[in-house]
């Protein structure tokens, strides 16, 4: 299959059981896979070192996916003039895969980044309603794009030139078990409720996000709808949230399924997070220099 100038730049921590899928799913088409590894203690290291177009970089995470993954496009020695992002439980369908090898070749100079809509699976069930789509920038040029420093929801940044969308379908379909979920939204929480804080308090003023870039029109809109949920009343917007995911939105008819989904990741993860605000509100008040010694403190937060 011929090669297209592209590489592949994927975060990893302990991901034995998705890293081979995700790596075979580009390996044909691509030129290089940069894995940037935070020191996996699992076989994540040994299966990569498997493939000879594979190059792994190991940096300390330090809790933040924005910093990880500048750090990997700033010291990977990539060669091609376009960059995937992807994360190591996520994988190109086919249909996206052709349209990539029918348009890379050709794009004018002008389009400087790609979105792609997500498809996603949960315990083995695509979830089709609830949600409008999601469309992300996970293909641009490189030196073009960054992502921006937040502690949730970043996304990629274009320095210059257009976004277009492909029709295309890339799949987040996590394999681990729901402990290994629910221990993860536990440490989204926090991150989202530093976010949720900021929104409200402006915690970190200007010195948080860097505003070089354009976002691509569906993240900003998106980044408008959370500014507007920060400023709803704490505890009922989680509420309200799922019900207009999982009733208004028709998230019930993905089933059982769909119910977990929504529950979960629309009321009980949103929930949490607006705990952890209650949380630090009750130990720090509004007061943004104390807030930000409490998160160093008690959550290890880099702020």
């Amino acid at each position: 299959m011929e090669e297209l100038d592209i590489s592949v730049v994927i975060l990893t921590y302990n991901e034995e059981i998705h890293i081979r899928r995700c790596i075979e799913n580009v390996y044909p088409f691509v030129k290089e896979i940069f894995i940037i590894d935070s020191f996996s203690t699992d076989k994540t290291l040994q299966i990569a070192g498997e493939y000879e177009k594979v190059s792994i970089l190991q940096n300390k995470w330090e809790n933040n996916y924005a910093r990880q993954f500048n750090w990997g496009l700033e010291h990977a020695p990539i060669k091609t003039k376009w960059v995937i992002r992807l994360d190591a439980d996520e994988y190109l369908t086919d249909g996206l895969i052709q349209e990539l090898k029918n348009k890379i070749p050709c794009l004018p100079d002008d389009i400087s980044a790609i979105s792609l809509s997500l498809q996603r699976k949960f315990l083995g069930k695509v979830i089709t309603k609830g949600t409008a789509d999601i469309r992300l920038v996970r293909i641009f040029k490189y030196r073009k794009a960054y992502i921006e420093t937040r502690w949730m929801d970043e996304h990629i940044q274009i320095r210059e030139g257009r976004v277009i969308p492909f029709k295309g379908q890339f799949v987040d379909d996590n394999l681990n078990n729901l402990s290994w979920w629910t221990n993860k939204h536990v440490g989204y929480a926090i991150r989202d409720a530093v976010d949720l804080l900021d929104i409200e308090l402006n915690l970190f003023e200007e010195e948080n996000h860097e505003s070089a870039g354009v976002l691509e029109k569906k993240a900003t809109h998106k980044r408008k709808l959370k500014s507007r949920y920060a400023r709803m009343p704490l505890f009922w917007r989680s509420f309200f949230y799922f019900i207009y995911r999982y009733i208004l939105k028709g998230g019930f008819l993905d089933g059982k399924e769909g119910f977990l989904w929504h529950f979960l990741q629309g009321w009980w993860f949103k929930t949490l997070a607006d705990a952890k605000v209650f949380e630090i509100k009750q130990v720090c008040g509004t007061d943004k220099a104390e807030i930000k010694r409490y998160l160093s403190r008690v959550y290890g937060l880099d702020l």
